[in-house]
């Protein structure tokens, strides 16, 4: 199996040819993408080229658009079965921790593989609120835990290569996108811990704090309109149903309705989940009803618990 690495690269400088020096060193299939970059960079990309293989983007079209033109490469171009790492270019990933993507990824083809940083006191301030936000606002949106949602280091198999390409996105949304999409699939999505490594305090780092940070939530936002949605109106269809049937009637019924609404809506969803939480909150519905008086009170608590519940349950495996 073939190990590969990734590396989006835009106005790189001799800390990229060091990480292609090593990667080199461990026999490594490199390939880098340019994305664009200026005439000033030409000398590290033609410094590197006999090392790895070099496509470019002719104009700056954004990280997500680098990914993908790096995987649409290695689908067409490498039959046999890999393990893709992609690596930024600014000297923050340890090789080490590419090895330990690399090994568990061999074993675990259907997997998304994340290096996982911790975030401590020496982490910029920036980036601890970010990851800090991001976290809980996707937990809240796929119920699904990810410690590190805009890490860089991440790896899968040739088994995830369409899906990852299909993934939309152009720059930093992209990252998002690909979580959003995993977590929607029932992909897992598996974090490695990693040694966290900021130099300068992040100043190489093209990412735009606001521009980028609310492209990032407003696909967030997108994915999660649905359940938003769905929530309220199973709800309210349970408040009207109460006007002909039982609590309990009236639960199952507004939940096969959410249910099927929301298979059509999201194509991969599971009905055999769903039918699962519909049982799961009539008991539940059941039990608050038993020890509060009031029926939209307990309908309410309800689906707050399961919404809680899917949140610490279905945690990433770490």
């Amino acid at each position: 199996m073939k190990n590969i690495v990734l590396i989006p690269a835009y106005q790189p400088d001799v800390k990229l040819e060091k990480l292609i020096h090593q990667l080199k060193e461990e026999n490594f299939d490199i390939i880098v993408v340019n994305d664009g970059s200026s005439v000033e960079s030409k000398r590290i990309f033609e410094s590197i080229s006999k090392d790895c293989i070099v496509l470019t983007h002719e104009v700056n079209r954004g990280k997500g658009c680098a990914l993908k033109t790096g995987f649409s490469y290695i689908k067409n171009m490498i039959p046999e079965d890999y393990v893709v790492v992609t690596m930024d270019c600014d000297g923050q990933h340890q090789i080490e921790d590419a090895k330990k993507l690399f090994a568990y990824n061999q074993d675990h083809l259907e997997e998304l593989v994340l290096g996982s940083r911790g975030f401590d006191k020496d982490v910029p301030l920036r980036s601890q609120l970010g990851n800090t936000i991001t976290r809980g606002v996707f937990a809240l949106a796929t119920g699904t835990r990810v410690f590190d949602t805009q890490t860089g280091l991440r790896s899968f198999s040739n088994h995830l290569i369409d899906r990852m390409i299909e993934i939309p996105g152009e720059r930093y949304e992209y990252e998002i996108q690909m979580l959003l999409r995993c977590a929607g699939e029932g992909i897992t999505i598996h974090e490695i811990p990693i040694e966290t490594i900021y130099i300068d305090n992040n100043s190489s780092s093209h990412f735009h704090p606001i521009k980028d940070s609310f492209k990032i939530y407003k696909e967030i936002c997108k994915y999660s309109a649905s359940s938003i949605f769905c929530f309220f109106l199973n709800i309210i269809l349970y408040c009207l149903l109460l006007l002909g049937v039982s609590y309990l009637v009236s639960n199952i019924l507004s939940g096969i309705i959410c249910c099927l609404l929301y298979y059509f809506w999201k194509k991969s969803h599971s009905i055999l989940k769903s039918l699962g939480k519909i049982v799961l909150s009539t008991v539940l519905l059941f039990g608050f009803h038993f020890l509060i008086p009031g029926v939209i009170v307990s309908k309410i608590l309800t689906e707050i618990c399961l919404i809680i519940g899917m949140i610490f349950f279905k945690g990433s495996k770490t």
